[in-house]
């Protein structure tokens, strides 16, 4: 490789003239850091992390070398710090490195015993660390150990990747960088491929940064400044080489195929079959979905070259450890025409068991005596053309992550076929990288998954009150959440809330009136496009009107039946309808009322409306058993508190029955019952979450009274 600096070109870009990075480094932000290069490793990475043109969630890493004082000695030491493993760039804080001391690191070069004895260097790293609370080092270590540069950036940009995954990489990369890159093959990330960048660097001196095989992209500067910048511009290079390439060749992916559907036409399919797939995709554990019709997957799936690309995989580690493989591409025919669950199943099958087959073929030929045993066979990514993506995967983030790498992916085979032909890992050493018993150790080391994760649940009326209570409880415990309300004010403010206690993956929400049939079906296909799917429904959307049998006009008994009675009717059919497509059961919570049980003053038009409401319970549960499907009741009382209904006439009607002033309805309440207790929401949420939790499923048909204990509603 060419080392003559007469003949290497100039890469300095000013900051305002990047096309295809972001240049984010805040000179006043970084002046506040002067001096405290670990504080300035941590923005940099963070910066490089806020940019997915630049690297993925989770991947890549980053370092810096110090001199510290040694708590032992009281000598200047080296110290490398560094991302430790499992974390994500963007969001890494100090917390999230590696610090080892240098020369123990170094020293390990004398006790390394070959490739063959890779795996066995990563628990030596422990023996070098120097700041005993950091994260655990990564199998990544010895790659920025092993080089002299004080700051070191290692990401997977699409742009690099093209050039490393193409055909011609090597040749490519010597020719769009002027000898300025060096070139490593592909090979395991570890100890060895550690000391072959070494080697590269060695045999090139001067060069800005080298190439991995299929792999990525290492870079470095003398601060963290000039490797932030010299890692923008040798990114910004590749992304202007590629594109004068795409431009020159015109035709991507040899031309379109089939067309798009319309927008709204990819939602509406997008909707309906989601729960298909998703049911599919969950015949091991449940998982959850996340769909995009990006147009980079449009262009990418639409294509003539889709059949040949699509099997070949992906190439970089880090997108097919999330993507799996390989996709599975769906057959137009088998998903025409029709929107039903069980005849899309019928079709949709065969499919399945032959990627499944796949899968298994590819463990088997690839397994070792020590491979941890086979998992999930299932799809992760399923591209259906003129439609687009769809996810699934054990959690919202997880499945949303496959999909942000497999567009990756995406990018990177555009460019390979341009400027040469793309070229995927050879399926062993693909195998090889998906069961790494370090990969292994690393999955056994996860937190137990909650007891609801991998479900969806819609709570009507979740904007306030019971409704809210319960959505949070059930985010708590590892649900999606579909938040609702009627109310778009109360909607916003709920939304904000959530905003505030909850990540982008765990909710989403949409206006919805149980009275109006076309907000329902709105509400469950946005579950749909969101998640997947839904799991749990509870139908909490509640109004109260108090009167004596003669104020109590017509409209007030037809409101209260409309939204108490028909509304759980309507929510509750456009849920089994789906529950019936995914084929894996559901739960459908309905929240009453002591009053369906208790008759009071001034209560007929409520009071009947309840007990119509847990009499459907009763039916819908005897009807939906075969299914899977459970139904039960919570029946509260006098849940008061950010209660919507108890802002109006409600409570004034329920105080003038009993011959007493508003505020003292709590205590009131209370003091009937048998516990003396005020009822607070977060009780009606427990009682929900005990429904679904694990422990009772394989209970339905049942009623669980929440009201202190008032002897009138006992059932029996």
């Amino acid at each position: 490789m060419s080392t003559n600096t007469e003949s290497k070109p100039s890469l300095s870009f000013k900051p305002g003239s990047f096309r295809h990075v972001s240049y984010l480094w805040d000179e006043k932000k970084a002046a506040s850091m002067e001096g405290d290069e670990i504080a300035l490793l941590v923005y940099r990475s963070n910066l490089l992390g806020a940019d997915l043109r630049l690297t993925n969630y989770g991947g890549g890493n980053t370092s810096c070398k110090v001199m510290s004082k040694d708590p032992l000695t009281g000598r200047n030491v080296e110290v490398m710090w560094v991302k430790g493993s499992g974390g994500d760039l963007g969001t890494m804080k100090r917390s999230g490195l590696a610090a080892l001391y240098m020369d123990r690191l170094l020293n390990l070069k004398q006790v390394y015993r070959g490739i063959e004895h890779e795996d066995e260097m990563v628990a030596l790293f422990n023996h070098c660390i120097y700041d005993l609370d950091s994260k655990a080092p990564s199998i990544d270590t010895p790659l920025h150990g092993f080089l002299p540069f004080k700051h070191i950036d290692h990401l997977h940009p699409d742009a690099a990747i093209a050039i490393a995954a193409a055909k011609d990489g090597k040749q490519i990369t010597e020719e769009a960088f002027n000898g300025q890159i060096g070139w490593v093959d592909w090979q395991r990330p570890g100890f060895d491929l550690g000391l072959k960048l070494k080697e590269c660097l060695d045999a090139n001196p001067g060069i800005r940064g080298i190439m991995l095989g299929s792999h990525g992209l290492f870079t470095w500067g003398d601060t963290a400044y000039e490797s932030y910048i010299n890692t923008l511009e040798v990114i910004e290079l590749s992304a202007r080489y590629l594109e004068k390439k795409i431009t020159e060749k015109g035709k991507i992916f040899s031309g379109e195929k089939i067309k798009s559907f319309s927008k709204s036409d990819r939602i509406k399919k997008a909707a309906s079959l989601a729960p298909v797939l998703r049911g599919l995709c969950s015949s091991k554990s449940k998982m959850i979905g996340h769909f995009t019709d990006d147009d980079r997957v449009l262009e990418f799936i639409n294509s003539n070259d889709l059949d040949r690309l699509a099997p070949m995989g992906t190439s970089c580690p880090d997108h097919f450890l999330r993507t799996k493989i390989s996709p599975l591409v769906l057959d137009l025919n088998a998903v025409a025409d029709t929107t039903d669950g069980a005849v899309l199943k019928t079709k949709l099958t065969p499919a399945f068991e032959s990627y499944r087959k796949m899968y298994a073929d590819y463990y088997q030929s690839c397994k070792h005596e020590s491979s941890p045993a086979m998992r999930d066979a299932n799809p992760v990514v399923i591209l259906h053309p003129g439609v687009g993506m769809f996810c699934f995967a054990k959690d919202k983030q997880t499945a949303r992550v496959a999909a942000e790498f497999y567009i990756n992916a995406i990018n990177v085979m555009k460019g390979a076929e341009a400027i040469s032909s793309y070229t995927s890992l050879p399926r062993q050493e693909a195998f090889n990288i998906e069961y790494w018993l370090l990969e292994e150790a690393k999955l056994q080391r996860l937190p137990k998954p909650k007891p609801l994760t991998g479900c969806i649940a819609l709570i009507t009326g979740s904007a306030g009150g019971i409704g809210k209570a319960i959505a949070k409880k059930f985010a708590d415990e590892g649900a999606c959440i579909v938040l609702n309300d009627n109310d778009e004010k109360r909607l916003s403010i709920a939304n904000e809330n959530f905003q505030a206690n909850y990540s982008k993956d765990i909710f989403t929400a949409i206006a919805l009136d149980v009275t109006k049939p076309a907000t329902i079906q709105q509400a469950f296909d946005h579950s749909a496009i969101s998640f997947g799917g839904i799991d749990i429904v509870v139908n909490n959307a509640g109004i109260s009107i108090s009167k004596t049998i003669e104020d109590h006009a017509e409209q007030d008994w037809d409101l209260l039946y409309d939204i108490l009675v028909k509304g759980q009717f309507l929510v509750t059919q456009a849920a089994v309808t789906i529950f019936k497509k995914q084929d894996m059961g559901g739960d459908i919570i309905n929240i009453v009322s002591k009053n369906a049980l208790v008759s009071g003053p001034n209560n007929a038009g409520y009071g009947s409306a309840k007990a119509a409401q847990l009499h459907l319970s009763r039916l819908n549960a005897a009807e939906l058993g075969k299914d899977r499907i459970r139904v039960n009741v919570v029946n509260p009382d006098a849940v008061i508190a950010d209660s919507k209904i108890w802002e109006g006439d409600w409570a004034q009607g329920r105080a003038k029955a009993y011959g007493i002033e508003v505020d003292e309805l709590p205590a009131f309440y209370a003091k009937r019952t048998l516990l003396n207790e005020i009822i607070l929401p977060e009780d009606i949420a427990n009682a929900c979450f005990l429904y679904v939790g694990g422990l009772l499923s394989k209970s339905t048909g049942n009623m669980l009274n929440v009201d202190g204990g008032i002897p009138m509603s006992f059932a029996r």
